[in-house]
Order: C-alpha cells, then structure tokens, then sequence
C-alpha cells in the first residue's frame, strides 16, 4: 500500500468518527444528555416565597407604637397670692406665653405699701436705740462700780435689739423685691401649645386644696408613643418622618417624630426586645419616641400601629394579592405567561393576567393564572415544556444558559458547536461531503476517495506503477 493510500484510510476512519460525533451532539443537544426532555429537571419556587407584595412584617427600620393621650402639663398658681380673673375656659386652645390667669394687684401693692412701712419702723427703732447706747455711754462714765454694771446691762441689750432689727430688714427687703416683681408679673402664661382642661375656680379651688388650677394639653386629641431599641437607636430622631401603618387594616398615615426620651424604659414580660433572660447584660435597652400625625381620622385611643421611617417609599400603590418581579413574567404572541408546575410535576407554559406595575420596584401584580402555592421558574432558553419539575437545585439537569444562545447568533442555532466544529477539509484542502459520506458503504466510500485523489495519483505515476495501485486497491478490498 503506498503512503498515499494509507493517507486516504486514516481520512476516511477521521470523518467516520467525526461525522458520529456531530451526529450525536446534536441528538444530545435535542433530548438533554441522551434522554427525553420529560427526564430534563427544572427548578421551581413557590410563589408566596417569592411575593412582593407588601406585607406588614417587622424589620430594622419598623417600630411598635401604641395611641395615647397627648402630654398634659399642670399650671399651678402662688398661693401666697390672691386670684383676681381666671382668663380662660375649659375648651380653649392657648399658645405659649399666652395669659391664663391674673393676681390681685391692689392686695400686692397693699402688702407692697406694709412690707416698706414695717421696713422704716424697724429703721427708726434701730436709731432711737443708737442715740440712747450713747447716752448710756456718757452716764456710765460718772457712775459708781454698781452702777456701771447696770448701765452695761443697759447698753447690751439695745446693741441686741439693733442686731436683730438689721436682720429683719434684710428679709423684709427680700420680701419688697418679690412684691415689686409680682407687681410686674400680674399673671401666668402658658408653657405650651393646647387646649384647656379642667378648669377650676377659686372657690373650688379652695375646697379642694392643693395648687393645680388647670391643665394643658398638647394640640391634638393624641399622640402616638413609639419604642425603639439601643441597637437601631440611630434610626429615631427628632424631626424624621415616619409613615404610621394600622394593624387592623390598610390605613396609613404620615407623621413626624417631634421627640425622643432617653430615659430607658421599663421591660414588660411580653416585651419584643426581651431576650428571655433576666440577667442584666444580655438585655438591650429600650427607649421611647413620639410621633405627631398630620390628622387622626380612624385613630382609636390604645389602638396599636407600626412606625416605619419615611425614606420615601410609594404608599400609593397597596400591594395585596400576588406580586412578582417582572423578570419571572414572558411574552408568547403578545400574551404573557410564566413556566410554571402542572399538576402532574411537569413543566408548562401558564397564561396569566398582569394588573399594576411598580416601576421603581420592578414587580408587577399578577391578577389570574397563579396561586400563592403554585411553583413557577425563573425564564432560561433551555426550559421546554414537557421537563420536570424541581424544587432541589442540584436535580436540575443542565445549568441555566449552559447551552445558551451567543447574543450575535441568529436564527435558532444554539452555542457550543464551536468546541468540536469540523471545517469540511481534508489535510490538502479539499472539501469533503460529510452529508455524503454519512450515507455510503465502505466500497463507496474508496471508490470516491479513489476519483478525489486518482487523478493526482496518475500523475505521480505515469512511468507505469498503474499495475501496482491496482493491486493496492484490491488488498484495501480484502
């Protein structure tokens, strides 16, 4: 056999094993591992683990909070003065610094007019006792020995008497100086915004005792309390919006924290933030806050609501029912449908209805074709009708976009040829059929390699080897 008969052999043996190969990638390719596409697995979710829609769950930005009564504050009234005209009623809303009440000026300025008089008297006692220790003096100087000790008697207690005059002088000043300032300060205000409450009069006022002549509440009929622990302390702060959620139903209302006390509060049993443990230190603090809503239309006193920080999220948009993200959604002649989990375990193509959208959030409301126990799977190329269904990733039989379409492809060929493409050439360029080749018998096949190479053999040979080819053809036949 010549060198290029041996040529033609290994060639014909090459494209025989590649023409197989090809073959059976594409056979491959088509059913998924050498199996029917029933025996492909997909990966399934259910749908209420992938609901978007807006649930009131509680996270590191959602508070507790509970309606109450807006903050009182007691006014009080001297009692060492006299009421003259209490300025308002039960009802009325007062601003701060605004007059609540006034004293009586006359009996001010009376006891004013007796502090300074008794002030003068003891003035003038303390000189008339000055002028007679001087006398006093004089005499004692011209008196026998028992004498002089009643005169010193004498002289003892008037420098007393003065002393004590002195102090009460001083007080009576003090006195003068609050009477003057009384004088000027006739009344009292109010420390904070509100409406007035129980309204006593001096009469009442007197039966009862004590030095609460009103109240006053903070504008509002509530307020809600909030309570934040030490660990998200940096959320709450005074003049941060919030959005207030009712427990009972959709209601929503906007709000701003106006304080916050840093006073620990006292842990209840039930207490969210308890570890179980009544050991000090594996307890967090926890501290409260309040929040003024801009109206209190369906607020019930002690109802209890959730406080979420206003970071400018969409409440306009109520998400009940079944939310997905968009991505899950796909297109099928302008109708949309997800893959979905038949009721035999089966992969199929589920029509369903989109209502709402939320663009910001990218998820869109699913208003018919799907249960929240369904089970749908992420889109992928790969996913055919007809595959099985799987809720265990490592079931699933070939990887999303394993065998995925190269983005510049086109048409319906899929990627991954290029790993053992053939170019359709033998070793000197010539093109060779596979298609061809696929279908001959081995005697066809020599006699083709025969004509694509005899002319080139005969050549080579013209000194007369003809006899000597044929004779390599017939052993080849053998």
């Amino acid at each position: 056999m010549t060198t290029k008969k041996r040529i033609c052999t290994v060639i014909i043996v090459l494209v025989i094993v590649c023409t197989v190969c090809v073959g059976g990638f594409f056979v491959w390719k088509k059913t998924g591992k050498g199996g029917s596409k029933s025996s492909q697995k997909v990966y399934v979710q259910k749908v209420s683990s992938l609901n978007t829609a807006s649930d009131f769950k509680l996270s590191n930005r959602s508070f507790l909070g509970v309606v109450e009564a807006q903050e009182s504050v007691d006014v009080k009234y001297d009692s060492s003065k006299t009421v003259d005209e209490i300025l308002v009623k039960n009802g009325d809303s007062v601003k701060k610094g605004d007059k609540l009440l006034t004293y009586d000026v006359e009996a001010i300025n009376l006891q004013l007019e007796q502090a300074k008089l008794e002030v003068e008297r003891l003035q003038n006692e303390i000189a008339s006792n000055k002028s007679q220790i001087a006398e006093l003096e004089k005499e004692k100087k011209n008196a026998d020995q028992d004498a002089a000790v009643s005169y010193t008697t004498q002289i003892l207690s008037l420098q007393s008497d003065n002393a004590k005059n002195e102090y009460d002088i001083k007080a009576k000043n003090v006195e003068i100086k609050k009477l003057e300032a009384s004088t000027k300060n006739a009344y009292v205000t109010a420390s904070i915004d509100g409406t007035v409450k129980n309204v006593k009069t001096v009469d009442k006022l007197q039966q009862d005792g004590g030095d609460v002549i009103m109240q006053i509440t903070e504008e509002g009929d509530y307020r809600i309390k909030g309570r934040f622990n030490e660990q998200n302390s940096k959320d709450i702060m005074q003049g941060a919006s919030v959005i207030v959620k009712s427990r009972l139903d959709d209601s929503t209302w906007k709000g701003e924290i106006t304080s916050v006390d840093t006073s620990p509060q006292k842990n209840s049993g039930d207490d969210i933030y308890s570890f179980g443990s009544s050991d000090e230190m594996s307890q967090s603090s926890n501290y409260a806050f309040y929040v003024k809503p801009e109206n209190f239309d369906g607020l019930m006193l002690g109802q209890h609501v959730l406080i979420e920080i206003d970071n400018g999220q969409d409440t306009s948009i109520n998400k009940t029912g079944i939310w997905l993200y968009s991505d899950f959604i796909c297109k099928d002649d302008k109708k949309n449908y997800v893959w979905a989990k038949d009721k035999d375990g089966k992969i199929e193509k589920r029509y369903v209805e989109i209502g709402q959208k939320d663009e910001d959030n990218g998820d869109c409301e699913i208003k018919s074709g799907l249960e929240k126990g369904d089970y749908i799977a992420y889109p992928d190329k790969s996913i055919e009708e007809g595959m099985t269904a799987t809720t265990n990733e490592a079931d699933v039989s070939v990887p999303p976009n394993d065998l995925g379409t190269d983005d510049n492809s086109d048409g319906d060929t899929e990627g991954g040829d290029e790993d053992i493409a053939f170019d359709g050439s033998d070793e000197d360029g010539m093109a060779i059929d596979e298609d061809m080749l696929a279908s001959m018998t081995d005697e066809e096949i020599e006699e083709y390699f025969n004509k694509l190479y005899g002319e080139e053999e005969n050549a080579e040979n013209a000194d007369g080897e003809n006899a000597d080819a044929a004779d390599a053809d017939a052993a080849f036949a053998e």
